[in-house]
């Protein structure tokens, strides 16, 4: 996994009113803090941010760079984003230390590749899980976890036991819970024995209706036509 580097600031002051000028100047007002640690308050550019993490899919270890000491390369991890409920613009930021010599726990996403037997079929992929929960070393972290589902057939389901995880990642799960399935197709309701004898009946009732009665009287035309010849002048 690639360290993303990112720019910090130190700030003194957590008011509403200096929170608001760090916005208004580009900035996005954040926090720093790590197992046993108060937390220190910081600013990041938010084009920056933008440019940086805005996006990434996963956990990804980020570099800090500050005139601050106390803040200079440290490892982080983005903790948590605040977004604003319009414009989805980042609001505050937490950044978590994290001593890369020691495992973490991080969710990673799923990606599935390939066209699964089953579809070809008719059947339906259905993903269940979007990401799993894994500990590794922080220097391990990976992009993403992929699966190959072309093998998979209909009613083929894969749970998190079945990933293939890279060297120094194992999955974190208390249950062993499918991750993606091939699905049947839906298939047409079929009508009840009730709905089937009224539709009968209906049909039924509807050809006699269309059928002419017994014994009817023919057509004038035909009657004439049987009589032949003209009638004479009198």
């Amino acid at each position: 996994m690639e360290t993303v580097i990112l720019n910090v600031e130190s700030r003194e002051t957590a008011t509403k009113g200096e929170t608001g000028r760090i916005r208004r100047s580009g900035k996005v007002p954040a926090v720093f803090y790590g197992p046993g640690k108060i937390g220190q308050k910081v600013c990041v550019d938010a084009r920056e941010f933008r440019m940086k993490l805005d996006g990434l899919e996963g956990s990804h270890l980020i570099q800090l760079l500050s005139p601050a000491v106390d803040l200079n390369e440290k490892t982080v991890l983005l903790k948590e984003v605040q977004r604003h409920p319009v414009s989805s613009a980042p609001m505050h930021i937490d950044f978590y230390e994290v001593d890369v010599t020691k495992p973490i726990t991080v969710t990673v996403p799923l990606h599935f590749v390939g066209k699964a037997q089953g579809v070809t079929a008719g059947g339906l992929l259905q993903s269940l899980r979007r990401e799993v929960t894994v500990e590794c070393l922080p220097r391990e972290i990976p992009d993403f976890i992929q699966f190959d589902v072309t093998s998979l057939a209909l009613h083929d389901t894969v749970h998190i036991a079945d990933l293939v995880l890279p060297p120094g990642v194992k999955a974190v799960y208390d249950t062993n819970d499918a991750v993606v399935t091939i699905a049947s197709p839906v298939a047409e309701a079929k009508p009840t024995a009730a709905e089937g004898e009224a539709a009968a009946a209906t049909a039924a009732a509807a050809a006699a209706a269309a059928a002419p009665a017994a014994g009817a009287p023919a057509k004038a035309g035909g009657a004439a036509k049987a009589g032949g010849g003209k009638a004479e002048k009198k």
